[in-house]
C-alpha cells in the first residue's frame, strides 16, 4: 500500500494484523497506533524511502508484509514491490502480499508484471 493510502484503509491493516495474530506471527510491527513501526529502508537508485506495511515474526524467520488494494499508481507499487522481494531474498527473509476479495485480480496482475509467483500472495 503506498502511503498517502494508509490513512483510507486502516480497518483493513487492523484486519490484516488481526489474521496474522490468529495465524502465529509475533513481535507485529505496523504503521499504526498501538504497534511499533517497522524499518524504513532506503532505495539508494531512486532516494525513495521504503517502508513494509506489516513486519512479523514466525519461528524465527522475519516476514516483510505489504498490503495490496487497487491503486492508480501501479509504479510505485511495482517498485515497492520488487524492493521488499529483493531485500528478503538477500537476508534469507519471506515477502507475502496480503489482499482481499475484489482485489485479487489487480494483485496478480502486477504480480504477472512482476514474474511473481503465487506463493507471495495471502488472502485475507
Amino acid at each position: 500500500m503506498i502511503q498517502s493510502e494508509k490513512l483510507e484503509n486502516q480497518e483493513f491493516l487492523k484486519k490484516s494484523i488481526r489474521h496474522l495474530e490468529s495465524r502465529g506471527f509475533e513481535s507485529i510491527k505496523a504503521d499504526l497506533e498501538g504497534f511499533e513501526h517497522p524499518k524504513s529502508y532506503l532505495k539508494k537508485s531512486s532516494g525513495m524511502h521504503v517502508t513494509p506495511d506489516i513486519v512479523a515474526i514466525k519461528n524465527g524467520r522475519k516476514y516483510f508484509f505489504d498490503i495490496s488494494l487497487k491503486s492508480e499508481k501501479h509504479s510505485l507499487l511495482k517498485s515497492k514491490w520488487l524492493f521488499l522481494d529483493t531485500l528478503s531474498r538477500m537476508k534469507s527473509n519471506r515477502f507475502k502480499i496480503i489482499t482481499t476479495k475484489g482485489h485479487y485480480k489487480f494483485t496478480n496482475t502486477l504480480m504477472e508484471d512482476l514474474n511473481m509467483g503465487g506463493d507471495h500472495l495471502m488472502k485475507v
